[in-house]
C-alpha cells in the first residue's frame, strides 16, 4: 500500500498524474510480458503470505528460525528502501515508459550506487517475504518479479533512457552498476558511434 498506493497519491498531488502509464507493448512482446509478470508478482507477493496465515493452499516449508529473522529484516529494509528510492525520483517517478515523454535523469542518492535501486529493493523485500512465508506462491512471485524487472530494464527503460539522455546516460551507465554496485556497468559507446557516423 505504501509503495504503490501512497506513492501514487503523493505523485498525483505533486504532478496531477498518477505516474502509472499502464500495460504497454504489443501482446506477446517482451515489453508486454514485463508488465504482465510485474502485475503477477505484486498479486502473488501479497497472496502468498495471506494464504499462508490463513492456512490455505501450499503450506510454508520448514526453515530455521534464523532464516525467518533474516527474512523479516530483508522485507522491512527492502520495503523502506523502495519508498526511499521512489521519493528520491521526485516527479520523474513512473510505472512504465511513455516514449514521447522526457523526464529528468536521477543520478543522486541511491541512484549513485545502482541505476535501479527501486527494483533492487523490491527484489530484496520479496526475498524477505519468501523467507517469512516460503511457499510455492511466494517463490512464483519472486521469479515473476525478477523476470519482469529484467525485461523492463533491459528491453524498455534502458533503450528509452539512452535515446532521451544520450551521452549523459552513457556516462552514468559506465560508472554505476545496474542492480548491484559495480556490476552491470556499460562501456561508453555513444561517442564512438557518433564518430563512425561522420
Amino acid at each position: 500500500m505504501a509503495a504503490f498506493g501512497v506513492r501514487t497519491w503523493l505523485h498525483r498531488r505533486r504532478t496531477g498524474t498518477s505516474g502509472y502509464l499502464g500495460l504497454s507493448g504489443e501482446p506477446g512482446s517482451a515489453q508486454w510480458w514485463g508488465g504482465v509478470l510485474f502485475a503477477a508478482a505484486v498479486v502473488l507477493g501479497a497472496a502468498g503470505p495471506a494464504l499462508a496465515v490463513a492456512g490455505i493452499g501450499p503450506q510454508p516449508a520448514a526453515l530455521p528460525a534464523a532464516l525467518r529473522w533474516v527474512g523479516l529484516v530483508a522485507a522491512v529494509l527492502g520495503f523502506a528502501a523502495v519508498l526511499g528510492a521512489q521519493s528520491a525520483m521526485g516527479t520523474s517517478w513512473r510505472i512504465g515508459v511513455d516514449p514521447g515523454e522526457r523526464t529528468s535523469l536521477v543520478t543522486t542518492g541511491a541512484f549513485a550506487l545502482v541505476r535501479n535501486p527501486i527494483f533492487t529493493a523490491m527484489i530484496t523485500a520479496l526475498t524477505g517475504v519468501g523467507l517469512l512465508a516460503p511457499t510455492l506462491v511466494t517463490v512464483a512471485a519472486l521469479v515473476s518479479l525478477v523476470l519482469a524487472v529484467e525485461l523492463q530494464v533491459r528491453v524498455v527503460e534502458e533503450p528509452y533512457l539512452r535515446q532521451v539522455h544520450g551521452q549523459q546516460y552513457a556516462h552514468y551507465t559506465a560508472r554505476v552498476g545496474r542492480f548491484v554496485p559495480g556490476i552491470g556497468r556499460r562501456r561508453q559507446v555513444l561517442a564512438t558511434e557518433g564518430e563512425n557516423a561522420r
